[in-house]
């Protein structure tokens, strides 16, 4: 029961695909100026997510290796033209908000990794829990980046909807959280937020505060390195660097 817990969990703290993993960011800073915008990306991209997730493990024996890649995007298109088709049909404002990036779901990072990584070596239920989970902890974070740059760039909160509400006077309203980079400064405040809570975790549970580092996962010396906030690799190497500087200056004094 806690491996099912932990596979669900992974996606909202742990190894949320925006705040920690931080691939999928060019659609989700794109569509975030509005809540109704975020929570319809994000609940588009958690179906797609999830029917892929559970196709793929259930045929994940049957799919040849080599031409798994082109097997998985064409199953993710067939479900990214369903919530096309479903949103130009009942939530056409919605469709139209979402532009360009509601067909580039395809080929998201998020569904592509987590197909690949989870679902096509998982069982079906596994799968069904991390694309809940995955999706889950994307859809949250799209809502709080749009929360923030809705208020505070349009001053309302649910544009687009009966429930819209002006809040922010527009003499006050500050126009660089409509645009991009306005998108990536609440993205940088939450995503900091998120690592300052799991460090102060850590330290609460007396546990070592180890640098999250993908290179470290590929790295020969990882399994025997024991304080990850310290890298001997990169040690050995300031080393040598350190080394062959001196030896080259004292060549050239020899000179």
């Amino acid at each position: 029961m806690n491996n099912k817990l932990k596979i669900f969990t992974n996606g909202f703290i742990r190894e949320n695909p925006l705040l920690v993993l931080n691939i999928g960011l060019c659609s989700s800073l794109g569509v975030t100026t509005s809540i109704f915008n975020g929570l319809g990306m994000g609940l588009g991209m958690t179906f797609v997510l999830l029917m892929s997730e559970i196709v793929i493990s259930i045929f994940r024996k049957l799919i040849p290796s080599a031409i798994r890649l082109p097997v998985f995007i064409i199953i993710i298109a067939a479900f990214t033209t369903i919530v096309q088709l479903v949103l130009n049909a009942y939530v056409e404002s919605l469709y139209e908000a979402l532009g360009v990036f509601l067909p580039l779901i395809v080929v998201n990072c998020i569904i592509m990794g987590r197909v690949e990584a989870f679902a096509s070596k998982n069982t079906i239920g596994d799968s069904i829990l991390d694309a809940l989970g995955m999706g889950i902890g994307y859809t949250i974070v799209l809502i709080l980046i749009s929360f923030f740059r809705e208020l505070l760039g349009g001053g309302t909160l649910f544009a687009g909807t009966n429930l819209k509400m002006e809040l922010i006077p527009e003499a006050y309203r500050i126009g660089l959280f409509n645009s991009a980079p306005g998108g990536f400064l609440v993205f940088g405040f939450l995503a900091a937020l998120v690592q300052g809570i799991k460090i102060s975790i850590a330290q609460k549970k007396g546990k070592k505060v180890e640098i999250e580092d993908p290179d470290c996962q590929s790295c020969s010396s990882s399994a025997s390195c024991k304080d990850k906030t310290t890298c001997p690799v990169a040690e050995k190497t300031i080393e040598k660097a350190i080394s062959s500087a001196n030896a080259a200056k004292a060549a050239k004094e020899e000179e």
